[in-house]
This record gives C-alpha cells, sequence and structure tokens, in this order.
C-alpha cells in the first residue's frame, strides 16, 4: 500500500503542476487575443470607413468624370481591404488570421497606387488625393504592424 500511495502522491503532484502549466499558457494566448483585438477593432472600423470613402470616390468617378474603368479598380481594391479584414477576425487559426492580413495590407498598397494614377491623370485632385491617400497611408501602418507583431508572436 505504501508504494501505491507515494505513486498516487507522485501522480497527483504531477498532474498539478500539468494544470498549472496549461493554465499559464491559457492566460498568455487570452493575452495574445485581447491585445490582438484592440488592434483588430481599430483596423477595423478604420478599414470600414475607408471603403465607405472609397465607394464614394467611385460615385463621383462614374458620374461626375465618367471614368470607369480606373474607378472599378480602386472601388474593388478600397473595398477589399475591410473585406479581408473581417475574413481574418473569423479565422480558425493564427496562420489563417496573419494570411487575411497580409492580403488587406497588399489590398491597401494597391490601392495608393490607383489613387495615384487618378491624381496623375487628373480625375481626382490634388486635394481629394492627399485627403484619401493619408486614410490609405494610415490603414497600411497599422497593417503592417499589427503583422509583424503578430509574425513575432507566431514565431516564439
Amino acid at each position: 500500500m505504501d508504494c501505491c500511495h507515494n505513486a498516487r502522491h507522485i501522480v497527483n503532484r504531477n498532474l498539478k503542476a500539468s494544470i498549472i502549466t496549461i493554465k499559464n499558457c491559457e492566460l498568455k494566448i487570452k493575452n495574445l487575443l485581447t491585445s490582438i483585438k484592440v488592434k483588430e477593432n481599430i483596423i477595423q472600423e478604420k478599414s470600414f470607413q475607408f471603403a465607405v470613402r472609397i465607394i464614394n470616390l467611385y460615385k463621383h468617378l462614374t458620374t461626375n468624370k465618367k471614368e470607369f474603368v480606373l474607378s472599378k479598380q480602386i472601388l474593388r481594391c478600397g473595398t477589399s481591404i475591410g473585406a479581408n479584414i473581417e475574413e481574418s477576425i473569423g479565422g480558425r487559426s493564427d496562420k489563417e488570421f496573419l494570411f487575411k492580413l497580409e492580403i488587406s495590407y497588399k489590398e491597401a498598397r494597391e490601392t495608393i497606387y490607383w489613387l495615384k494614377l487618378l491624381k496623375e491623370t487628373d480625375y481626382i485632385s490634388i486635394t481629394e488625393f492627399e485627403s484619401v491617400f493619408v486614410e490609405a497611408d494610415e490603414i497600411c501602418k497599422i497593417l503592417a504592424k499589427i503583422i509583424i507583431t503578430l509574425k513575432g508572436k507566431i514565431n516564439k
């Protein structure tokens, strides 16, 4: 009986240590998700508001400037930023989350390209360009920081 008692005591001690380790891991994961969610909400809202501006720009270009090709391009990539961010939030894993954020970043870069092209071809004024460009650039910077942070945490 003494042998069984000692074995049971060792198993219980190891089990308690394992439970503590698991709880520490769960706490670290919860902290990580909380810090990411704060950033998600900021980028989620900014990308949505940006999409609204892009839709209004599209309406202006098609109605007032009668421009239908470049406007369609900027509509697609400018609204895709937020759509991919929304998909990332519903991701099943950190890698899926990261992948969708990287797509959002690429779409934001593409949006900047089309904005520059619209400005250089006089479809939008410098004032209109600067107003929308500032937001697109800010979204790029926020996404880049989230991506770098997440890659660092995934690689640990």
